[in-house]
């Protein structure tokens, strides 16, 4: 019989403190990272084609809301994505080429599959060493079977492109064992993610974690004051009650007359934004349909400068999903059978996935700095007519890094008063 393989990925929150990285390995990061003379196939730019990599999150997202159409979805492709690639450092043959093709590296030769980790290390790399204004931290961690002795060049390749921490766990006792991941996970996430693993089989031989915790204050705070209690409008037929936050000052926004929806992009202190998308009534599946990198590229091309009053909700909304079936339904399905090939985990064909799982968290307010605060205090004095844009019903946020072009969550609000 097979053993048991388990991976785990999780997100969590977003909120605002100092940046950490030990000054050693940071000194060594900066932009020529991404810019060495090898294309790093996890970045994108819009004027030129790279790897399909970029249109993963919205392939995820598509098929994690097909289901649900009328519920809240929020999860991190680039935790989901990094999870796998590690896996796929002992995936062969098949296995190997679906889980990347998958994530949208095709054209799979001995090199390319190299440049596809070493595209993985020196993103992480970046984002973990990035603006000090940002935290975001982001890890993974192995947890073997006591006596289970993994590959050593799965080991080293593990640790050299994901760094990965290595522990030791008695899966003969599963209470402990879960009691063991929970407690590292929940520590990585500022207790965020306090259950992460809720069962594991005494079969299990390996867990794969991935963690992400983000938190950033807004460039141009909102003001407190300013919040109000207005309606959000669920459906047609039903609303709930929500604190508003509003400010007025200067945002880059665009209408988007083809698809029938606002976007506006709200900087966080630092290299960090979040793109909003509000979709006109009714139009929120002609949005969703047509996601993809080039309508996020033409977004951005096309955002200008205007005087805004933004109105748009505080909420705190989570999202827990079964990766094993999403992923099966996207044609990776090898990995999670008897016919896997993670011989270079083992040395033998004895592996394959039998869960993957991935919570989120997310929570927006107001927050930011007095600077911040002042700054937008200024820009209220800008002379232009102010319009109003209210983001009272469903609406989709991307926030992402420009300094490496990841995405690094999406979501969609729904209903911002349901956990």
């Amino acid at each position: 019989m097979k053993c048991l393989l388990c991976l785990c990925l999780l997100l969590a929150a977003f909120c605002a403190v100092t940046h950490c990285c030990p000054e050693d390995i940071c000194r060594e990061v900066n932009n020529t990272n991404l810019k060495d003379g090898r294309e790093n196939l996890l970045t994108y730019s819009c004027d030129k084609k790279g790897s399909n990599y970029a249109d993963f999150v919205f392939r995820f997202y598509k098929q994690a809301s097909s289901k649900e159409a009328d519920k809240n979805v929020f999860f991190s492709p680039l935790s989901i994505s990094t999870v796998f690639a590690m896996l796929a450092v002992g995936a062969k043959s098949t296995t190997l080429s679906q889980i990347f093709e998958g994530l949208g590296f095709d054209n799979l030769t001995e090199t390319r599959t190299h440049d596809v980790h070493e595209s993985f290390h020196k993103v992480l790399s970046v984002l973990n060493c990035g603006d000090v204004n940002i935290t975001l931290n982001i890890g993974n961690a192995l947890f073997t079977a006591t006596g289970y002795e993994p590959q050593e060049s799965f080991l080293q390749n593990t640790k050299e492109f994901y760094d990965a921490d290595f522990f030791s766990s008695n899966f003969h006792k599963p209470e402990e064992a879960t009691k063991q991941i929970n407690k590292y996970v929940e520590e990585k996430t500022k207790g965020k993610i306090p259950e992460l693993v809720g069962h594991l089989d005494p079969s299990t031989i390996l867990v794969l974690v991935n963690y992400i915790y983000f938190k950033a204050a807004w460039e141009k705070s909102f003001d407190p004051v300013s919040t109000f209690e207005d309606d959000f409008f669920v459906n047609t037929n039903a609303s709930v009650r929500v604190s508003m936050m509003q400010r007025d000052g200067a945002s880059d926004i665009y209408y988007d007359r083809d698809l029938s929806c606002v976007v506006v992009e709200l900087p966080y202190q630092g290299t960090a934004r979040a793109l909003l998308i509000l979709p006109d009534e009714g139009k929120m599946k002609q949005v969703e349909d047509a996601l993809s990198k080039e309508t996020v590229c033409k977004w951005d091309s096309r955002l200008v400068t205007r005087r805004l009053n933004l109105q748009l909700p505080k909420f705190s909304i989570s999202g827990s999903y079964d990766v094993k079936t999403l992923l099966q339904q996207m044609g990776i399905t090898e990995v999670f059978s008897g016919n896997a090939d993670l011989s270079g985990i083992s040395g033998k064909h004895d592996l394959q996935v039998s869960q993957a799982v991935h919570k989120a968290l997310l929570e927006v307010d107001e927050a930011g700095t007095e600077a911040a605060g002042a700054t937008a205090i200024i820009l209220n004095r800008f002379s232009y007519i102010s319009h109003t844009i209210k983001f009272n019903r469903p609406f989709l946020i991307l926030i992402s890094d420009k300094q490496t072009g990841t995405t690094l969550f999406m979501g969609k609000i729904v209903d911002p008063t349901q956990q």
